[in-house]
């Protein structure tokens, strides 16, 4: 009987590691209009979401969410392409050798993860129906507050730059279990 047990959990994780990336590819079609990758992020999440309390959900929830999700989510991710840009502008003028350049430069490349870090964990916490930036303010409070789950998507993060180092294809599908690390973040949170 624990045998069976134990099977079934084996290929239950196996069956969530492969949800979880392809996942990832979905969100990857969903992000090439660029602007529309928070809306992809939340879409995965909440795909996830469906899938570890075994609900049924497939493409057609994913499309749905995402079209809900882009309402509001361009707007989120054209502000995340101009923060990037802040960040590169600010990385080019520690380059040039700027009085005070390597501090502004480190807090620059910091405040940029924290923003990535942020945009999952609200990711991980958009519904339908809600605003962006109201989850952007909870989610930036709970990435200061929370900073163990902070470093748990940062490390996921990490895997996911390290798998486009060694081969970028391998970054698509990796970004699923990012999306599945911020819902295992605010899942954690909720419970605590």
């Amino acid at each position: 009987m624990s045998q069976a047990r134990t099977e079934s959990r084996t290929w239950g994780r196996f069956a969530l590691f492969a949800e979880c990336l392809l996942t990832g590819v979905w969100i990857t079609v969903a992000a090439l209009p660029l602007v529309t990758y928070p809306a992809a992020l939340a879409a995965g999440a909440r795909h996830l979401g469906r899938h570890l309390s075994h609900e049924g959900g497939g493409w057609r929830e994913f499309a749905a969410d995402f079209r809900s999700a882009v309402r509001g989510g361009w707007a989120v991710g054209l502000a995340g392409w101009m923060t990037a840009a802040a960040v590169w502008f600010d990385v080019r003028a520690v380059r040039a050798g700027l009085p005070g350049g390597p501090l502004v430069g480190a807090v620059g490349v910091f405040a940029l993860i924290g923003a990535v870090v942020a945009l999952l964990r609200a990711a991980a916490l958009w519904r339908p129906g809600v605003p962006w930036r109201p989850l952007l303010a909870q989610a930036g409070r709970r990435t200061v507050l929370d900073p163990a789950g902070s470093f748990l998507i940062v490390g996921g993060l990490a895997v996911v730059v390290c798998s486009a180092w060694f081969s970028a294809p391998l970054a698509v599908p990796v970004l699923g279990a990012v999306v599945a690390a911020a819902v295992a973040v605010e899942e954690r949170h909720r419970h605590r």
